[in-house]
Order: structure tokens, then sequence, then C-alpha cells
């Protein structure tokens, strides 16, 4: 039994946010620079690059909304939805790189500190973390739904914990004169980037490599379509994701010979799409229905 695979996504209901965010992070993004260069700032120039990647990233998540949103075709059937997954690989990788750099330049300026205006450092980071706190809140909803959008979170959330680390470290230096509290600082911003971005990496190429969804549990799954009145047995059971919240499912289901009478196979794909779709949230299902007499014709390629 199919269903209608259409090009919504779970990205795209959160286009609107996303393009705020965008021309937010682009303005925290010049701010940033500016203040790095007058403050002679790592831990500002750190997160201006950082709000960089973060620009990229989301131009990308938009420009991934807009192709899967691009109607399917007999060449894609599933349109480009998986656009969306790409781009948060894409995402990752740009900021395995950022946070590298981070760590790099950070460990030079600690071996040569140079001297960072405090005050200049707290304007600035001030902005930014208030500019940070007006994107979380704009994405918090959507993360939850989306492996862009939570890749977009990610990346705002280590944005905001870097603009609140300019402003301990603009403290330490005003009260202390220790200016190597602006590399320990971006020390801080690089480590905070990478378990996150190691996490999104993992999630995206799950989807990738096509593992079962986190909230599918496939034991659970099989044991409701065989209990399924008419159903003998399942095999080939598959389920996997083409993008966030888009999970499908195929399966060859073995029912008996007499459940194809009087149209008793229509009420067995009914009872079974209605099943998944309220139990498991699955709505788009491929079932082969196998009379039990043709079994031995059928070669299992997964239990």
């Amino acid at each position: 039994m199919g269903h209608d695979h259409g090009p919504a996504t779970a990205t795209s209901g959160q286009r609107g946010r996303l393009a705020v965010v965008l021309g937010i992070t682009l303005t925290i993004l010049a701010v940033e620079v500016v203040g790095g260069v007058l403050a002679h700032s790592l831990v500002l120039i750190a997160d201006a690059g950082h709000m960089a990647t973060d620009a990229a990233g989301i131009g990308l998540s938009l420009l991934a909304v807009w192709f899967a949103g691009r109607p399917s075709s007999d060449a894609r059937t599933f349109g480009y939805q998986r656009a969306e997954i790409l781009a948060a690989v894409t995402n990752a990788v740009l900021l395995f790189g950022v946070g590298a750099f981070i760590l790099v330049e950070a460990a030079r300026r600690l071996a040569h500190p140079e001297t960072a205006t405090p005050g200049l450092m707290v304007v600035f980071g001030v902005i930014a973390l208030a500019g940070n706190a007006a994107s979380l809140s704009l994405l918090r909803r959507g993360q939850g739904q989306s492996l862009n959008v939570r890749g977009a979170f990610l990346e705002v959330l280590s944005d905001l914990l870097g603009a609140a680390a300019v402003l301990v470290a603009a403290a330490v230096i005003a009260g202390t004169g220790f200016q190597r509290a602006d590399a320990l600082a971006s020390i801080f911003i690089g480590v905070l980037i990478l378990p996150r971005t190691a996490r999104l990496l993992r999630d995206a190429v799950d989807v990738l490599l096509e593992a079962t969804p986190k909230n599918v549990d496939l034991a659970e799954v099989r044991g409701h379509i065989c209990e399924t009145p008419g159903v003998l047995d399942v095999h080939d059971l598959h389920a996997w994701t083409i993008t966030s919240g888009i999970p499908v499912l195929s399966a060859h289901v073995v029912i008996a010979d007499t459940a194809l009478a009087d149209g008793g196979g229509a009420r067995v794909l009914d009872s079974l799409a209605n099943c998944l779709a309220g139990h498991f949230d699955v709505e788009h299902c491929t079932f082969q229905l196998e009379p039990a007499s043709h079994l031995d014709h059928e070669h299992a390629t997964h239990p």
C-alpha cells in the first residue's frame, strides 16, 4: 500500500525563522569583525569566524528547503528532500574546520599573547549575546523536528556561549590584566563546538545510511503487524528516513489464502496502515501482501 510522498519537510515550516536568524547572524558577524579588529581580541574574531560558518550553514539549509520543495519526478521519486540531510552534513564539516582553526589560533596566542581592549570586548560581546539569544528563541521549537534546524540551533547556541565567553574574558583582563584569558576563552569556544557537531554529523550519516529511525522500534513494529487479523508472518521489514520528519517503511506481509477473498486483502492493508500511523507515526508505508501458499517462492533478504 503506498502513500503520496509530498514535498513538505520538517524544515520547510521553519523557513521564515531561518531567514530571520540568517539576517541576525550576518549582522552579528559584521559587528564582531569590527570589534575583533578594534579590540585586538581573538575570542571576538573566533566567534566572528564561527558566525560566518553559521551564516553559510543557514544559507545552505534555506537552499535545501527550496530544493526539497521541488516536486518529485520519475527520475527522482522522492524529489530533492534528502538535500536537507546533505546540507546538515556540510554544516557539520564546516563546523569541524572552524573548531580546529580556533584551537590552533588560540594555542598560538597562548604562547604569544596580544593586548586586548576589555572595554570594547564588552560592548561587542553584549551585542552578540543579545542577537544570539533572539535567534535561539526563534529556533527553539523547530530544532526538535529537523536536523537542519537543529544544526542551526546548535551553532547559535555555541555562539551564545561564545559571546558569554567574550564577556568573561573581558572581565578577567580588565580585573587582572591576564591577557591569555582571551585565548583561553577561544579554546572554550572551540571545545564547545566539536562534541555537538559530532552528534549532528552522526545523526545525518544515520539518515544517509538508511538506519532505522530512533523513534521506531522495529521489533515492536513486527509484533504489531503480526497481530493484525489475517496476518500470519512478516519478512523483509525495513524502516528508514528520507529526511527529517519523514520516516518510511516497507514489508512483505504473509496472509492466509482465505484472507484474500471478498476484499480481505484491502481490509488487511487498511488495518496495517492505520496501525503504523497510529502507534509509530509512520504514514509512508509500502506493503507487499503474499498468500501463505506463495511463501515458498519468496526469498527473504531481511528477517
